[in-house]
């Protein structure tokens, strides 16, 4: 990025690795970064202490923490009485999809940048390793970018996904490359009290596969 002021960025933080990975590139692009996580319900809350504490070690800007109707997002394990699958990465869109999530998640996510004048968005979404998400596509990506400037004041908005075409292995590598501390991250969709991983469901068969590939060891606690 050019000499001067850092160019303001929104990152959405999750607290898993990937969007820990894309904290760490946002901030190794050159941007003042503002993340923002969301609290929506979701059974796996640790996850939001996991986002509290990458954004203090980067450090960001600010971290803001943004509240929203658990019921909006009802009907997903994730978020309802919903067994969390834990047989395998299956085809097809699993119960883990919380309807419309990162739609919902960009678009105050745009309007927190509008606010500030900033004009870029991060995501950590993945179309390689990843459950099946139609929000987490390419394709979900370039609409709403487009739609992000059509939608406001002055245009001029750019969406990065800079994981998209990434394999978990290579996510892996890039945030070791970069600095993330992984054992700040939690990924489960079903963590014990203690916050262990379980070991079984899709994102932590992703995630401890990543690992593996990479020929690095994970370094979070499992319960199996």
């Amino acid at each position: 990025m050019a000499d001067g002021p850092a160019a303001k960025a929104v990152v959405l933080l999750s607290g898993g690795m990937d969007s820990a990975v894309c904290l760490h590139a946002a901030k190794a692009m050159g941007y003042a970064v503002h993340a923002i996580s969301f609290r929506y319900g979701q059974r796996h809350r640790i996850e939001l202490q996991a986002a509290e504490s990458l954004a203090r070690s980067l450090p960001v800007v600010e971290h803001l923490i943004f509240d929203l109707a658990a019921e909006a997002f009802a009907g997903s394990a994730l978020t309802d009485s919903v067994a969390v699958p834990k047989s395998g990465v299956g085809a097809g869109i699993p119960v883990t999809y919380v309807p419309a999530r990162n739609t919902v998640f960009l678009s105050i996510a745009l309007a927190w940048a509008e606010s500030m004048a900033a004009r870029d968005l991060f995501i950590g979404v993945n179309a390689v390793d990843y459950s099946g998400y139609p929000d987490c596509r390419p394709a979900f990506i370039a609409a709403f970018e487009q739609l992000a400037n059509v939608a406001t004041k002055e245009g001029g908005y750019r969406v990065h996904a800079p994981l998209l075409q990434m394999s978990k292995a290579e996510i892996v590598r890039r945030g070791l490359a970069l600095g993330v501390d992984f054992a700040q991250t939690r990924s489960c969709y079903d963590p014990d009290p203690a916050g262990r991983g379980c070991g079984a469901c899709d994102a932590c068969r992703l995630r401890l596969g990543g690992f593996a590939e990479a020929g690095q060891v994970d370094p979070l606690p499992y319960v199996c």
